[in-house]
């Protein structure tokens, strides 16, 4: 039985996984995301006692070459040796990844990407990410940020859009991720039609063919299509699980997949993007069977 966590910036989930790949949630906390000698003795208590492998996904890139954390909704771990110093805390090996990572992991290996060489899984909802998975291995790359396709330009060029350059949470200004996620159809309703409306209205709106709001989804269509058949081109993926708020709405989803399709350099007949539920339990699959591995590689 592993230990397996997800820990984002508001919330700690610690569950227990057997070789049925069934998470069986434990027991939830806050995520002291300010104090790391907090977090660590967080981790520690709800981790309880054991010598099996503990998975962690986590929200935060770590460097694959110095393990070390940057974080910008737990501050505390940036700069941080997380498994190393959890490991030692816990006394028993502990192996942490990118939650965007653990996600995608976790559908190449028990999702809906079973079967597939290429994935590429990406979320939609609050904000962007994505990751990719390459012969059951996910791409951390050099820096471990491979797979983030929503923090580079946003540009509407099927539809001629002039586009606002909003400061994104990366540090850059007009990223994709700025006008991509829930909020950024907020933001491109007020750019074009001067109204603040919440993203559930403006879509209620556009499944009721509403002009304004039809006008915002074809623009937020281009500006997002355009950037994943980018990153389609690149990556050239054979399936596409997408997660976030927005992959549940499926005429959303349908939409954005007959764009992506009819943006990538070579046609794809058939449906690429995916919807799925992701998660704590994708996270929690995806950290457990990542620990399971790597543990097995390094006793091996």
């Amino acid at each position: 039985m592993l230990c397996c966590f997800d820990i984002g910036g508001s919330k700690t989930v610690v569950a227990d996984m057997g070789d049925d790949e069934m998470p069986v949630i434990r027991r939830r906390q806050i995520t002291p995301a300010d104090d790391y000698a907090a977090f660590l003795e967080t981790v520690k208590a709800m981790a309880g006692e054991g010598r099996t492998p503990v998975g962690i996904s986590i929200a935060a890139v770590i460097n694959p070459h110095t393990g070390l954390a940057r974080s910008a909704n737990i501050p505390c771990i940036t700069g941080r040796n997380i498994a190393r110093d959890l490991g030692e805390g816990l006394g028993r090996p502990v192996f942490v990844m990118n939650d965007a990572n653990a996600f995608a992991f976790a559908e190449a290996k028990a999702g809906v990407g079973v079967g597939h060489r290429h994935v590429l899984a990406v979320i939609i909802g609050t904000g962007i990410g994505g990751a990719v998975v390459i012969d059951g291995k996910v791409m951390s790359g050099a820096t471990g940020n491979a797979g983030e396709w929503g923090h580079g330009p946003a540009s509407a060029m099927r539809t001629g859009t002039p586009l606002p350059a909003i400061e994104c949470g990366c540090g850059q200004r007009g990223c994709v991720d700025t006008l991509g996620a829930a909020r950024g159809i907020e933001r491109l309703h007020e750019h074009l039609h001067g109204l603040e409306i919440d993203s559930f209205e403006i879509l209620a709106q556009w499944h009721g063919g509403g002009e304004q709001a039809t006008r915002t989804v074809d623009v937020f269509l281009d500006i997002v299509g355009g950037a994943l058949a980018n990153t389609v081109n690149m990556v050239d993926p054979s399936i596409v699980p997408v997660s976030g708020g927005l992959a549940q709405d499926g005429p959303l989803m349908e939409a954005l997949d007959l764009e992506v399709r009819q943006r990538c350099l070579i046609e794809r007949s058939e449906r690429l993007l995916i919807p799925v539920r992701g998660g704590v339990e994708s996270a929690l699959i995806g950290a457990a069977i990542f620990a399971r591995e790597a543990y097995h590689a390094g006793n091996s």
